[in-house]
């Protein structure tokens, strides 16, 4: 399973896809008023379907009745396909939301700058995690802001088996470490659960840990110089982040069976051992992954979740070391525009406002928006609360790095380089190595 296949996944937050598309320009955008608009009606296009878009055109429906803007939603599955044929045809929709920040980069020389619709991006964004508003950002201009994130950063625990073994949750990263030796020392368990297979995507999870230490010790500016290939994985900071990555999981006893372990157990399956009972069945304690996972969780836990009751699983953020900032990797939807007039503006502004969802939306639980001042009494579920009061407390945000980075790296020799790393089949050093060996500009 691919990460865009897992986050289509009912989660705490929304889809993400791996692209590797290269950016074609920027600036142009169709004729204005052109473009599929007509009179009051608005057409948008995007990648969910069923319940998901049921909900969406739902909320668009009752914000109408107070714009008088007829808004249509179009979910495609083949979404990416669909949209540059149609822009390359001349039709596209009047507006785009792109789960992949490189297929939106693609077409800017078709989509407009928000600027150019007169929409105030940085008051749009100024409640925003640091990071969040430029992820679509092309030479100075704005061709996507993000209506719904979904985070990664999660540290997903046990409260029960916690309180058992009498571990508390850390706050920082000296208590995670001390955390983890207390776990090791007393012969508790094991401190983390990995898994790393995932059929022709196996590594994927590797990625995700890598670019959490990436993006707390180079900030926004070295996190995206690495994605664009201008910082190198043998760079100091990137080889600083991998150092952190082997001391939490490659040292003795971190993982149950070890690096190699980590390669071969599936990514679906590795959050079962945060409910087994005793190190002899192999019992983890703590296991760093996206919202989308609590969908892989036994039926009796997930039974739990639905009903509200965290007694047994519940998460919190991965911690920043010392002398970084509050760090939150993670994903997103991104609005972009074809058309060019005051309804398309109004629509795109409603959509990316800290107004949508209290419409109806927030009622799914994949929902999470990128406003601070979102009204969380519109969230259904204890997990979307949660999770936004720690995007609040985040000062960066980083989209996923290696769906940003061309193909055949993220979605490719980073998959299976980390994954020989991990396995002990090559050093992290040559691993990284080869990994910049197969930039497309080497």
């Amino acid at each position: 399973m691919t990460k865009s296949q897992q986050r289509r996944r009912v989660s705490i937050i929304s889809a993400l896809a791996i692209v590797g598309i290269a950016v074609t320009g920027c600036g142009g955008g169709g004729t204005s008023g052109s473009s599929g608009s007509s009179g009051d009606a608005v057409t948008i296009m995007g990648a969910f379907t069923d319940a998901q878009a049921a909900a969406f055109q739902a909320d668009l429906d009752k914000w109408s009745e107070t714009s008088g803007i007829k808004v249509t939603y179009d979910g495609n599955t083949d979404f990416q396909t669909a949209v540059i044929a149609r822009a390359t045809a001349g039709n596209p929709p009047d507006i785009a939301i792109y789960p992949q920040p490189g297929v939106l980069k693609s077409q800017t020389a078709t989509l407009y700058p928000l600027e150019d619709l007169g929409i105030d991006v940085a008051s749009i964004t100024s409640d925003e995690a640091n990071g969040l508003g430029e992820i679509a950002t092309v030479e100075g201009q704005t061709f996507g802001l993000p209506y719904s994130i979904n985070v990664k950063s999660l540290v997903w625990y046990n409260p029960a088996a916690f309180e058992k073994a009498g571990l508390t949750v850390p706050t920082t990263d000296a208590e995670l470490t001390a955390l983890q030796d207390k776990i090791v020392s007393d012969g508790l368990g094991y401190p983390w659960c990995v898994g790393l297979e995932s059929g022709a995507a196996t590594g994927w999870p590797a990625t995700d840990w890598l670019e959490e230490y990436v993006l707390r010790y180079g900030g926004l500016k070295d996190y995206n110089s690495w994605i664009a290939g201008d910082t190198k994985f043998t760079s100091d900071v990137v080889t600083e982040a991998g150092n952190k990555v082997a001391t939490e999981l490659l040292g003795d006893g971190k993982i149950n069976g070890g690096g190699p372990a980590a390669a071969t157990t599936s990514f679906q399956t590795a959050g079962n051992q945060l409910f087994a009972d005793g190190k002899a069945n192999g019992q983890c304690f703590m296991m760093r992954q996206g919202s989308f996972i609590a969908d892989f969780f036994p039926d009796d836990i997930k039974a739990q979740i639905q009903a509200g009751d965290l007694s047994n699983v519940d998460f919190f953020q991965l911690p920043s070391p010392e002398g970084t900032d509050t760090a939150m990797l993670g994903g997103g939807d991104l609005v972009g525009a074809f058309t060019n007039d005051e309804n398309t503006k109004a629509v795109l502004e409603y959509i990316v406002s800290k107004d949508f969802g209290t419409n109806g939306y927030a009622s799914q639980a994949i929902f999470l928006s990128p406003h601070n001042d979102f009204d969380t009494s519109a969230y259904t579920t204890e997990f979307q609360k949660k999770a936004q009061a720690l995007l609040a407390e985040s000062t960066l945000f980083g989209f996923d790095a290696s769906d940003q980075m061309p193909g055949e790296v993220g979605a490719g020799t980073m998959w299976t380089e980390l994954t020989s790393w991990f396995a002990g089949q090559k050093s992290m050093e040559q691993a990284f190595q080869d990994i910049d060996a197969s930039w497309p500009s080497n």
